[in-house]
């Protein structure tokens, strides 16, 4: 298995290719050819078209002085399944290596384990998942090391935040939930030109590799819950961390070793297959979102709404810069305050839910102040703008028109 190699076959005329030879190397294939064959190779054995499931604890060896000749010895550490997941997420993100997790909660922990200890310092996004607010705020503050909680869609105050014993740069763009923007090559550019270099880690879950790649613009690592866009049907969970080194990607897998929180080979199974078509759902996901931010600027109960593809977004001109498209999420706050928001999220009707996750192909409304964001201290939360009535919307790949109406239906119920 692994990556995609380049055939050398017919490019003389005395020699022609055969079934099955790949026509360039992967690097070179469109992102849409990535995303269905990157790191998929037809089974040796049965020439199945799919990756198996190796759904194995162990794997036997030949013998002691062969161990590990062929790669695999326990699941924990490597399994092939989930490499071949992990090659592709590789591809995908523009790094050299990817590790596949549990959850993005477990790539999250395992990329703060892997480069902070007692004593050293990160300077982390004043707005991030709840979940990564909670891990710095709660574990590893109580492990002896410091955060500050920075304004990072501002560069002059991540480079003011650095300290000498900063290890660790950790950005979100765009944020969940409020989508607030990293310059993401300009923070890299800090980074790096710290003495001794600071580690930048990116999560860019809601952005995709459709819309940004960290690695490009210059970030050490990128992360993402899979359980979001990489797997789309709200079927599984899974994380991933790629990286732009050999030696990261090493140490990354060190530490996973450690924790154990490993991908299962079912999940990266399933999420071979749904990552195929991400770039089909995104791009009619980021068609919906605009139709449906456009239809809420109009409405006369709409107090804000936020989506980087309108022309009010505030940081329009860097979303411009740096996104090659806008993506699938938005969000948005009703006149009438947290009463008004709440009444409109408990009475909105199918084709929405109201539920946690995001990413789908089904179209999802979330309280983040409930729901994901509701272990953040209060005074945190709604410093970063995230009030009791702010609706956090998750498109999905249904008909804009029915989606709009639903909508339509409960914000007049508003008037």
């Amino acid at each position: 298995r692994g990556r995609l190699e380049t055939t050398r076959k017919g490019t003389h005329s005395d020699k022609m290719s055969k079934a099955g030879d790949w026509v360039d190397a992967v690097e070179n294939l469109g992102f849409e050819t990535q995303l269905v064959h990157a790191g998929v190779n037809p089974d040796k054995e049965s020439g199945a078209i799919l990756t198996p499931i190796f759904q194995s604890t162990t794997f036997v060896q030949e013998s002691i002085d062969k161990y590990l000749a062929k790669g695999y010895s326990y699941s924990r550490t490597t399994n092939p399944t989930v490499k071949v997941l992990e090659e592709k997420i590789a591809t995908l993100e523009g790094g050299v290596g990817a590790a596949a997790f549990s959850t993005g909660m477990a790539a999250t922990v395992t990329v703060m384990t892997a480069c902070l200890k007692s004593g050293d310092h990160c300077v982390l996004t004043d707005c991030s998942y709840g979940g990564t607010n909670r891990a710095a705020r709660v574990m590893f503050s109580d492990l002896g090391i410091e955060f500050s909680y920075v304004d990072c869609t501002d560069v002059e105050k991540v480079k003011a935040a650095i300290k000498p014993n900063t290890k660790l740069i950790f950005t979100e763009t765009p944020a969940n939930p409020t989508l607030t923007l990293n310059d993401i090559e300009a923070i890299s550019k800090v980074a790096k030109a710290n003495d001794p270099p600071i580690l930048h880690v990116c999560d860019s879950t809601f952005a995709t590799p459709l819309m940004l790649k960290p690695l490009e613009l210059g970030a050490d690592m990128t992360l993402h819950s899979t359980t979001k866009y990489y797997d789309g049907h709200n079927m599984t969970t899974g994380g991933a961390v790629a990286c732009a080194t050999k030696e990261l990607t090493d140490k990354i897998k060190f530490y996973q070793n450690i924790h154990g929180n490993i991908m299962s080979p079912m999940v990266a199974f399933l999420q071979l297959q749904t990552v195929k078509t991400m770039e089909l759902r995104v791009r009619k996901q980021t068609d919906n979102a605009q139709k449906i931010a456009e239809f809420l600027e109009t409405h006369p109960a709409v107090d804000v709404v936020r989506y980087p593809g309108l022309k009010s977004f505030p940081q329009r001109e860097l979303a411009e810069k740096q996104h090659k498209l806008h993506g699938g999420m938005l969000w948005f706050e009703v006149k009438g305050g947290t009463e008004a928001g709440r009444k409109l999220m408990d009475s909105i009707n199918r084709p929405w839910s109201l539920c946690e996750n995001l990413g789908a192909i089904e179209s999802i409304i979330t309280c983040p102040s409930v729901m994901t964001h509701a272990n953040m201290l209060k005074e945190d939360r709604l410093k970063v703008g995230i009030t009791d009535g702010f609706v956090r919307v998750s498109c999905g790949i249904e008909d804009a028109n029915d989606l709009i109406k639903s909508l339509k239906k409960s914000l007049d119920a508003l008037l």
